[in-house]
């Protein structure tokens, strides 16, 4: 029997589906899947690499854009992008969802939340538009009572259509090959996507095909291409579907149902448009999409199954009707939900389809510090009688240095202070980047997951009710001002309200202790700029001290002891005095007794100079806290005349000399350091006591 030879549509313009597919062939309009849309999204923006935790790794600009965008966090999110470029070339990830699993408050969902509002962005811009198709006129059927217009339910691609439009493969390629112009590559590439018609829409073109009478111009003229709404409240192409109890929720949320409505209309019980598929959350991102199911392991045994069937299969099936849908599918989940899940041995496929990624907190106590700005917020706050509240200049490192300290686990090899420098990539005395990654190395081969570095600790929203509790106490009211002090207390409660454990509320507490001591030497530097009467004075004290430990053994250095460099932050030549006595002071600090010690301590700044000015000529070793409190213990303790020290100067104001002092302090701090009257005079009564002193 001879082959029929396809229809020919005689006027390709008349067509929109024509119209459509030659745009796609140009390069105006885009066929790909939401893998491809997705990795296409991230990789077209810049990419640079960074040392994390001694290692390095990859920065997708993409992640780092916008007022409020994500901090840190760079394994996930290289994790998430390997995941995304290996289904999106056809790898095996395309058959399972990407589970994000930690402790609550450490941007899982903000991070979802993030991409999905990325994405939706990303598919406005004219190029990346994704379009589906509709059926009109469907009155003429004659069996669709009143329903004139029928919409693909889960938003198929018009170029699947296409693809679908006659039951023979060869024909629709001869189709796409004869009437759009596509090349044997080209059309092979289409192929790749291949999927069938959901079982609705390829019910009503088998419809239209009878009414027509096979004629492909007739068909054509019930088909409108249409592009797919962005609106985020709609759930289309990023939906979210988070877990609901346990006796309200059903398969229906995820696949849809039965529709009543319909049936009132439809005369055919057997058309598969009698199911309503937007009922459900997957069918309004499965054309291209991204489904967020939040907490995916809180769900119900029958939910997580209808789970297990989407992502291997891709597949909604309602009463063994198939619609095929094109979604990336994330996932989140808690660590106590997700070791339960594991505990019930039946439920081992779901997790066998899922590409778990394990996201630890924050510890970079500098990125902590953009990340405290989101909890203290942006808006200008006030008291509760709405008179404005002033925030202390060293609250937000208060705060940053006390939760990121919470969530280093502790190690023999090294000090939390130690760890914490070392995952900022500060300088650590003696102790290496290296040192670091042996110890991350160590903990991360613990079969519980909330050992390993950075799981456990207080959480982004832990911070967030501290701060929530300093702005209600009447101290921070009375005062108008969020005293960086305060938040320590605010902490403690929070420590004792909301950590279940003992073992891990004495671990925070005693961190707390660690990052008051932090604070105190902070305070110490602070103090000593406000006595200059400079912002930076300490700092260049330290950058002297280094300067004269380089310059003492310089060939040129006369009797006078005078050197001049030339300075690598500005280019310029300076002349700097080489003080044997300042420099011996601020080594006996360091507890550095002998020639020998002091030798090799000088080395190794030396040494840091070199490594770091080369790479960035504004580097100051004020991450060197060692350093920094001995040249200020040194200026502070020793250069001050009169009362002996500041402390004893700013305790005892009875003569007019320290009052006078005392005011010429409070007066810089206000007009150059930031503070308000009341953290002013409250941080020199710190500085007066003997708190956290060790």
């Amino acid at each position: 029997m001879a082959k029929k030879s396809p229809a020919r549509i005689e006027n390709p313009s008349t067509s929109q589906l024509h119209r459509h597919l030659q745009a796609v062939q140009e390069g105006t309009r885009r066929f790909e899947n939401a893998f491809q849309g997705v990795a296409r999204m991230i990789l077209e923006n810049q990419i640079e690499k960074v040392v994390v935790n001694g290692r390095t790794t990859y920065d997708f600009s993409i992640f780092r854009k916008g007022k409020k965008h994500v901090i840190g966090m760079y394994d996930e999110i290289n994790s998430f992008v390997s995941y995304v470029k290996d289904a999106a070339e056809g790898g095996s990830s395309k058959e399972m969802a990407f589970v994000l699993v930690g402790e609550p408050g450490n941007g899982k969902t903000f991070f979802v939340d993030f991409l999905c509002a990325r994405y939706r962005a990303f598919l406005a811009k004219p190029g990346n538009r994704k379009y589906t198709f509709r059926f009109k006129g469907m009155e003429r059927l004659g069996h669709y009572g009143r329903i004139n217009v029928i919409e693909s339910q889960t938003y198929e691609d018009p170029v699947i259509l296409a693809m679908n439009l006659f039951d023979d493969p060869e024909e629709n390629k001869a189709f796409l090959a004869r009437e759009i112009g596509f090349d044997d590559r080209a059309v092979d590439t289409l192929y790749e996507d291949y999927r069938p018609l959901g079982a609705c829409s390829g019910y009503i073109w088998n419809d239209i095909r009878s009414h027509a009478d096979g004629d492909l111009n007739r068909m054509l003229d019930f088909v409108e291409i249409i592009p797919v709404p962005l609106t985020e409240s709609l759930g289309t192409v990023t939906g979210k579907y988070p877990a609901k109890d346990k006796i309200t929720s059903s398969a229906v949320d995820l696949l849809g149902e039965e529709s009543i409505q319909r049936l009132l209309h439809i005369t055919d019980t057997n058309n598969p448009y009698r199911f309503d598929l937007r009922r459900g959350a997957l069918a309004r991102v499965a054309g291209g999409g991204i489904h967020f199911a939040d907490e995916i392991y809180k769900n119900k045994k029958d939910l997580v199954q209808v789970y297990l069937g989407v992502i291997q299969n891709r597949n909604i099936e309602i009463d063994g009707y198939k619609w095929p849908i094109d979604s990336l599918i994330i996932a989140t989940s808690n660590n106590s939900e997700f070791n339960r899940f594991l505990a019930e041995k039946e439920e081992a496929p779901i997790v066998d389809r899922c590409r778990i990624c394990y996201v630890s907190h924050n510890t970079n106590y500098k990125m902590q510090k953009a990340l405290t700005s989101y909890a203290i917020g942006s808006e200008a706050r006030t008291t509760l009688t709405r008179e404005a509240l002033h925030q202390d200049p060293n609250l937000n490192y208060a705060a940053s240095v006390a939760t990121v300290l919470s969530r280093l686990p502790r190690s023999e090899k090294l000090t939390p202070v130690e760890t914490m420098k070392l995952a900022a990539g500060e300088v650590a005395g003696e102790k290496s980047i290296k040192t670091l990654a042996e110890v991350i190395d160590t903990l991360n081969q613990e079969p519980d997951i909330t050992k390993r570095f950075g799981q456990k600790g207080l959480g982004q929203r832990n911070l967030g009710r501290a701060v929530q509790l300093l702005t209600e106490s009447s101290e921070t009211n009375e005062g108008q001002c969020m005293f960086a002090y305060d938040i320590y207390r605010a902490l403690e409660r929070i420590i004792l309200d909301y950590v279940a454990e003992a073992n891990d509320r004495a671990k925070y507490l005693e961190d707390l202790k660690i990052a008051k001591g932090l604070y105190r030497e902070r305070i110490m530097t602070e103090m000593f700029n406000a006595y200059m009467d400079e912002p930076l004075a300490i700092r260049k004290d330290v950058l002297n001290y280094v300067n004269m430990i380089i310059g003492a053994d310089a060939e040129n250095l006369g009797p006078d002891k005078m050197w001049k460099y030339k300075d690598p932050q500005t280019g310029e030549l300076r002349a700097l005095k080489i003080d044997e006595r300042f420099i011996k002071s601020v080594e006996e600090r360091l507890g550095l007794k002998t020639e020998e010690q002091r030798d090799t301590f000088r080395t190794a700044i030396r040494k840091i100079y070199g490594q770091k000015i080369s790479v960035d000529p504004n580097y100051d070793f004020m991450d060197n806290l060692e350093l920094v409190k001995a040249v200020t213990d040194v200026r502070l303790k020793s250069d001050i005349a009169g009362a002996g020290s500041l402390i004893g100067a700013l305790a005892n104001r009875t003569n007019e000399e320290n009052q006078k002092l005392y005011d010429r302090m409070v007066d810089t701090m206000l007009n150059k350091l930031g503070y308000c009257r009341t953290c002013a005079q409250k941080t020199i009564e710190y500085f007066c006591t003997q708190e956290d002193e060790n």
